[in-house]
């Protein structure tokens, strides 16, 4: 009788996750629109689904009735986790990233556009292969939560020094200094979840500059709390 009970039981959790799977797939390709090639969906999907059933095993609809509301930030998390877990950006591969912003930086001001990953190799004496991984490990972390972000190249150190809710204030600040629609695009990124082709259809404006837009508020938060 108790085996019967404990099996209705496990039917009923495992329908409740098969019932949600869909959303997560959606979550998982979302997140994958935002994220290079190298990346594998189904990865993202496969992670995303483990978790969901882990969640529907343990749910108690007496303490929480809406269980997507309950899974949804931990399946993401979970997701997050993951692109944690591949340690993408080593200690050297965080010093040629910020030296790869900074030669991107220069040579916008000359010729108004983003240097070829060849060009960057010749520019920092660099071999063209550890540019372009370079590169596409910090495509990865674009996706990540700015705290995420903002320890890259100092190890969090400065990070670890300041308070969540002064870290919101500095953010705030530095915002406050770029026009309405540079503010718009940390906006649609962050908070509405846009790819950059979608930024870039809404605000008329190319993805590259979007993507130099997000790395000077980046650096400039960076500054402010003295990383």
């Amino acid at each position: 009788m108790h085996n019967a009970y404990v099996q209705d039981l496990k039917h009923k959790e495992d329908e409740l996750a098969i019932q949600y799977l869909p959303a997560v797939k959606a979550m998982a390709f979302r997140l994958k629109e935002r994220l290079p090639s190298s990346i594998d969906f189904s990865d993202l999907a496969a992670i995303g689904t483990e978790e969901l059933i882990k969640l529907a095993r343990r749910y108690d609809d007496s303490l929480n009735d809406n269980f997507w509301g309950y899974a949804k930030k931990r399946v993401y998390g979970a997701m997050l986790d993951y692109l944690r877990s591949l340690d993408v950006l080593s200690r050297s591969n965080r010093k040629l990233v910020k030296a790869i912003d900074h030669a991107v930086e220069e040579y916008r001001l000359t010729h108004d556009e983003e240097p070829t990953d060849e060009e960057l190799a010749t520019i920092l004496e660099e071999d063209v292969e550890k540019i372009h991984e370079a590169r596409v490990a910090s495509n990865i972390y674009t996706v990540m939560p700015l705290h995420d972000q903002l320890q890259v190249g100092d190890e969090g150190a400065a990070l670890a020094q300041i308070e969540k809710e002064e870290l919101i204030d500095v953010i705030k600040n530095v915002l406050c200094n770029y026009k309405e629609r540079e503010q718009m695009i940390i906006q649609l990124y962050y908070f509405e979840e846009l790819t950059l082709k979608e930024i870039s259809e809404i605000l008329d404006i190319t993805e590259s500059r979007i993507s130099q837009i997000h790395k000077s508020v980046l650096q400039k938060i960076k500054e402010s709390i003295g990383a």
